[in-house]
């Protein structure tokens, strides 16, 4: 066996829920590790910085998302075509789309970096940040947008190993990274008193390495989807498909930013130390999430491949599975994160008043997270079948503008943090229960032009 074969998951053949299994508890871990990484940034600036640090670092993470998210969207795409292409042995076409991924992916970076440099400051003082944090949070965002090069690099080199089944060696690369980070923290905070631009100088160092990790492994790979340099240029009919389920993917992420960023503004008037518990509860929240993420991802590779291959019995499977799978995974991490809320979010500080406030944001999102685990399970299966405009205009309404609507209707008329928070779980429910109607009418309509297609 080469060396590539060994990492490589067959999507098509076989038992799922091993593989399934096989491939989303080493994008669990790498999630999990990415979160104590960026955990430890968080302890390190509410311990030995300050609660004013620890809000304006948590204070940039929505506008973080909005900026990143368009991007991020693309290396979706790139997932769902070299998945396709890997699945029906399309090499010729899986090399052309390993280097439209990876020149796209810089190319992102270089663009996040002016808009992270330019709209920073515009941006929160647009979201009403209290102006006793916002000059740190501009420093923040600015060292930390200017690793976004090595951002994109990694999640679309990811977004390829993803594809073809290799969610250990991201893993491996993350670990080294995350180590680095975390060391890094500790020296430019502690010893010499950087604050958040020492948090935001080591996240954009470990960024640059597992950058370089994740695209030495395309590059020395036996595999088909290496890397190779002479050829390294953008394909216009890839990037064309790559964008065609790609931005509506980032777009949809871009608005779920801001319907947040929205809700980080009320959170935002209500002071600094519901800000500060406010960080502390989504830092804890992302733990769960990224376990339940970790299964939206597998169902994109697990569905591209097999929609590839043709085998939609083998599709109608993976999308049953993935759902019991995320649930129990939502169920069981979310309600941990409910039971143990206040020595969790203790870990960030130790101000009676932002445990409190933490611990109440925690009690009503992680005890129903597992429905936004379930409405990106459905996401990730549509997607998987290559379609992406219709997922993105149900999540707009079904979360966005409804939660727009909320803010600026029931919640403007009870103003409290219950009823802010619960905005997120009416609008999951809502949202998922659309997408499983859209991905029933879609399942039924590729499955009828393929056994069309095979007729003829």
């Amino acid at each position: 066996m080469s060396e590539s074969k060994k990492y490589e998951i067959d999507m098509c053949n076989g038992p799922l829920l091993g593989k399934v299994l096989l491939f989303s508890i080493p994008l669990i871990l790498s999630g999990v590790l990415q979160l104590l990484f960026n955990a430890a940034d968080t302890v390190v600036v509410g311990r030995w910085a300050g609660n004013n640090a620890l809000a304006a670092v948590g204070a940039t993470s929505s506008l973080v998302n909005l900026l990143v998210n368009l991007f991020i969207g693309l290396s979706i795409g790139a997932n769902v075509l070299v998945a396709r292409y890997f699945g029906s042995d399309q090499k010729d076409e899986l090399t052309e789309m390993v280097s439209t991924s990876v020149v796209t992916a810089f190319l992102s970076g270089i663009i996040l970096i002016f808009l992270g440099f330019f709209l920073a400051r515009p941006l929160l003082v647009l979201m009403k940040t209290p102006k006793d944090i916002i000059d740190l949070s501009v420093l923040y965002l600015k060292i930390y947008f200017a690793g976004m090069p090595f951002l994109m690099l990694y999640n679309f080199g990811s977004a390829i190993l993803r594809a073809i089944g290799d969610t250990r060696r991201p893993l491996i690369y993350l670990s080294a990274a995350g180590v680095l980070n975390v060391l890094l923290n500790l020296i430019f905070v502690i010893v010499f008193n950087m604050s958040v631009a020492g948090v935001a100088l080591a996240t954009t160092i470990s960024q640059g390495l597992s950058a370089f990790l994740v695209i030495r492994c395309l590059y020395v790979t036996d595999g088909d989807y290496k890397l190779i340099i002479s050829e390294l240029r953008i394909s216009p009919e890839k990037m064309i498909k790559m964008f065609q389920i790609g931005i509506p993917a980032g777009v949809q992420g871009m608005f779920f930013s801001i319907s947040n960023m929205l809700i980080q503004s009320a959170v935002n008037s209500f002071g600094s130390i519901v800000v500060a518990g406010n960080t502390a509860s989504g830092n804890i929240e992302g733990f769960v999430y990224i376990s339940m993420n970790a299964i939206y991802q597998t169902s994109i590779s697990f569905v591209g491949q097999n929609y590839g291959a043709k085998k939609f019995d083998r599709i109608k499977k993976i999308i049953i599975l993935n759902h019991f799978v995320v649930f129990f995974v939502g169920c069981i991490m979310g309600f941990m994160a409910y039971y143990f809320r206040n020595g969790l979010v203790s870990i960030y500080s130790t101000d009676p008043e932002v445990i409190f406030y933490g611990a109440k944001r925690l009690s009503i999102i992680c005890s129903t997270y597992f429905l936004c685990g379930m409405m990106d399970v459905a996401v990730g299966l549509i997607r998987g079948m290559g379609y992406s405009l219709m997922p993105m205009f149900v999540s707009l309404l079904g979360s966005c503008v409804f939660r727009i609507v909320y803010i600026y209707t029931y919640f403007a008329a009870h103003r409290s943090l219950e009823v802010l928070y619960m905005s997120y779980p009416i609008s999951w429910f809502l949202t998922w229960s659309v997408h499983i109607i859209c991905m029933i009418v879609i399942f039924n309509r590729e499955k009828r032009k393929i056994s069309t297609l095979e007729s003829k």
